[in-house]
Protein backbone atom coordinates (compact mmCIF):
# COMPACT_ATOMS: atom_id res chain seq x y z
CA UNK A 1 0.00 0.00 0.00
CA UNK A 2 1.60 2.46 -0.64
CA UNK A 3 0.66 6.19 1.15
CA UNK A 4 1.67 9.52 1.05
CA UNK A 5 1.85 12.67 3.91
CA UNK A 6 -1.20 14.77 3.46
CA UNK A 7 0.84 17.81 3.92
CA UNK A 8 3.98 17.18 1.68
CA UNK A 9 2.78 14.87 -0.49
CA UNK A 10 5.53 12.33 -0.39
CA UNK A 11 5.38 9.21 -1.06
CA UNK A 12 6.48 7.16 1.37
CA UNK A 13 6.20 3.47 -0.25
CA UNK A 14 4.45 1.73 2.62
CA UNK A 15 3.73 -1.90 1.67
CA UNK A 16 1.99 -5.00 2.57
CA UNK A 17 0.24 -7.76 1.02
CA UNK A 18 -2.86 -10.10 2.07
CA UNK A 19 -2.33 -13.59 2.67
CA UNK A 20 -4.83 -16.80 3.22
CA UNK A 21 -6.93 -16.94 6.30
CA UNK A 22 -9.15 -14.09 7.67
CA UNK A 23 -11.07 -12.04 5.68
CA UNK A 24 -9.11 -9.87 2.69
CA UNK A 25 -11.38 -6.78 4.27
CA UNK A 26 -10.12 -7.68 8.01
CA UNK A 27 -6.28 -8.12 7.10
CA UNK A 28 -6.67 -4.68 5.43
CA UNK A 29 -8.23 -3.17 8.28
CA UNK A 30 -6.26 -4.73 10.86
CA UNK A 31 -3.01 -3.78 8.99
CA UNK A 32 -4.05 -0.42 8.63
CA UNK A 33 -4.83 -0.01 12.54
CA UNK A 34 -1.89 -1.79 12.96
CA UNK A 35 -0.05 0.96 10.98
CA UNK A 36 -1.48 3.79 12.66
CA UNK A 37 -0.98 2.41 16.17
CA UNK A 38 2.48 2.00 15.62
CA UNK A 39 3.26 5.41 14.13
CA UNK A 40 3.99 3.91 10.74
CA UNK A 41 0.95 5.91 9.11
CA UNK A 42 1.32 9.37 11.52
CA UNK A 43 -2.46 11.32 11.93
CA UNK A 44 -2.95 13.42 8.68
CA UNK A 45 -1.44 10.94 6.42
CA UNK A 46 -3.63 10.70 3.62
CA UNK A 47 -4.53 6.82 2.59
CA UNK A 48 -4.50 6.10 -1.06
CA UNK A 49 -7.91 6.15 -3.06
CA UNK A 50 -10.49 3.14 -2.24
CA UNK A 51 -9.74 1.81 -6.26
CA UNK A 52 -5.59 2.69 -6.39
CA UNK A 53 -5.25 0.61 -2.92
CA UNK A 54 -8.00 -2.34 -4.66
CA UNK A 55 -5.56 -2.11 -7.91
CA UNK A 56 -2.54 -2.22 -5.58
CA UNK A 57 -3.51 -5.36 -3.63
CA UNK A 58 -5.48 -7.41 -6.34
CA UNK A 59 -8.76 -6.87 -4.05
CA UNK A 60 -12.16 -5.91 -5.57
CA UNK A 61 -12.83 -2.28 -4.69
CA UNK A 62 -15.59 -3.13 -2.34
CA UNK A 63 -13.51 -5.21 -0.03
CA UNK A 64 -11.26 -2.09 0.36
CA UNK A 65 -14.41 0.24 0.41
CA UNK A 66 -15.19 -1.54 3.62
CA UNK A 67 -12.34 -1.46 5.32
CA UNK A 68 -12.10 2.29 5.25
CA UNK A 69 -15.44 1.91 6.61
CA UNK A 70 -14.86 0.00 9.66
CA UNK A 71 -12.04 2.43 10.19
CA UNK A 72 -13.37 5.39 9.89
CA UNK A 73 -16.80 4.36 11.71
CA UNK A 74 -14.47 3.17 15.10
CA UNK A 75 -12.59 6.62 14.65
CA UNK A 76 -9.23 5.58 13.06
CA UNK A 77 -9.49 7.19 9.56
CA UNK A 78 -11.59 10.49 8.51
CA UNK A 79 -12.98 10.33 4.90
CA UNK A 80 -13.51 13.95 3.34
CA UNK A 81 -15.30 13.25 0.04
CA UNK A 82 -13.21 14.09 -2.57
CA UNK A 83 -10.06 15.26 -0.63
CA UNK A 84 -9.65 11.65 0.20
CA UNK A 85 -9.21 9.71 3.53
CA UNK A 86 -6.44 10.62 6.20
CA UNK A 87 -5.50 9.15 9.32
CA UNK A 88 -7.10 10.28 12.50
CA UNK A 89 -5.22 8.75 15.05
CA UNK A 90 -5.60 5.86 17.59
CA UNK A 91 -9.22 6.43 18.70
CA UNK A 92 -9.45 7.23 22.35
CA UNK A 93 -12.78 5.18 23.09
CA UNK A 94 -11.39 1.93 21.52
CA UNK A 95 -14.42 -0.11 22.16
CA UNK A 96 -12.51 -3.25 24.77
CA UNK A 97 -15.44 -5.61 24.28
CA UNK A 98 -15.25 -4.92 20.46
CA UNK A 99 -11.65 -6.01 20.02
CA UNK A 100 -12.34 -9.13 22.15
CA UNK A 101 -15.06 -9.97 19.62
CA UNK A 102 -13.27 -9.14 16.64
CA UNK A 103 -10.12 -11.05 18.31
CA UNK A 104 -12.63 -14.17 19.01
CA UNK A 105 -13.51 -14.15 15.14
CA UNK A 106 -10.24 -14.26 13.81
CA UNK A 107 -9.38 -17.24 16.66
CA UNK A 108 -12.47 -18.79 14.92
CA UNK A 109 -11.52 -18.47 11.51
CA UNK A 110 -8.06 -20.07 12.42
CA UNK A 111 -9.11 -22.50 14.23
CA UNK A 112 -11.51 -23.54 11.60
CA UNK A 113 -9.04 -23.51 8.93
CA UNK A 114 -7.00 -25.75 11.27
CA UNK A 115 -10.05 -28.14 11.88
CA UNK A 116 -9.96 -27.80 15.11
CA UNK A 117 -13.63 -28.05 17.08
CA UNK A 118 -15.31 -26.21 19.65
CA UNK A 119 -13.80 -28.36 22.89
CA UNK A 120 -10.34 -28.09 21.34
CA UNK A 121 -10.48 -24.11 20.67
CA UNK A 122 -12.11 -23.50 24.14
CA UNK A 123 -8.89 -25.97 25.94
CA UNK A 124 -6.55 -23.82 24.57
CA UNK A 125 -8.53 -20.44 25.17
CA UNK A 126 -8.73 -21.69 29.21
CA UNK A 127 -4.99 -22.12 29.28
CA UNK A 128 -3.93 -18.82 27.80
CA UNK A 129 -6.46 -16.95 29.86
CA UNK A 130 -5.47 -19.02 33.08
CA UNK A 131 -1.87 -18.03 32.34
CA UNK A 132 -3.33 -14.11 32.60
CA UNK A 133 -4.82 -15.00 35.58
CA UNK A 134 -8.28 -14.36 33.60
CA UNK A 135 -9.61 -18.15 34.48
CA UNK A 136 -12.19 -17.67 36.90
Amino acid sequence: MAVQAAESGEDRGVKFTIGPGSPPYLQVRERIESMIASGELPVGTRLPPVRQLAADLDLANGTVARAYRELEEAGWVITEGRRGTFVAGVPDDLDDRRQVEEATERLAVVAARAGMNADQVRKIVDEVLARFGLDR
